[in-house]
């Protein structure tokens, strides 16, 4: 029997990058580790709900109640999200290297581990061809591009922490 799972498809990778530099609207970088978490989350987007909100996160409490998304989704059942998340590393990079190849983003840039969008007209030539998200993924993408973007990497509170994806003991 085949089974097939989005988060090791490259073409999808593909897409999902497309989607969250679409609504990324900042004129400077993003990490790729950060973009990395984003995608994770866009994937298995009942995981935003391992994540507690700081007391002064309103917005992000607010956006948590407002999304619709099962909670228990059978069919996104991740028992190691450290595991997963290094398991679909290959499919993400390779997509932001083709991204680069397009002249979407800087390429050397993303050898620095940073992602810059150099042609918004490009991008937006390539997303304005698939049909227009639902409403749980722009409301996921607004969740991770808005209060994720504002959560700091490193630290004891910083992203890295707080997603437990990436280690973060050694952090500054």
């Amino acid at each position: 029997m085949i089974i097939y799972n989005q988060a090791f498809d490259l073409y999808h990778a593909v897409y999902r990058m497309l989607q969250l530099l679409t609504n990324f609207d900042k004129s400077e970088y993003v990490e790729l580790d950060r973009l990395r978490i984003w995608d994770f989350y866009l994937l298995f987007p009942s995981k935003i709900y391992d994540l507690k909100p700081k007391r002064n996160e309103k917005d992000f409490k607010a956006r948590l109640k407002q999304f619709t998304v099962k909670k228990d989704n059978p069919y996104e059942k991740v028992y190691n999200d450290r595991k997963v998340f290094e398991k679909i590393k290959p499919y993400q990079t390779s997509a932001l290297h083709c991204l680069a190849s397009y002249g979407i983003i800087d390429k050397e840039l993303l050898l620095l581990n940073r992602v810059s969008i150099i042609s918004r007209e490009i991008l937006k030539d390539y997303a304005n061809k698939f049909e227009e998200l639902s409403p749980r993924e722009k409301n996921i993408i607004t969740i991770l591009i808005s209060d994720f973007y504002n959560i700091k990497m490193p630290g004891k509170d910083g992203l890295k922490a707080r997603t437990n994806l990436i280690e973060s003991k050694y952090d500054a």
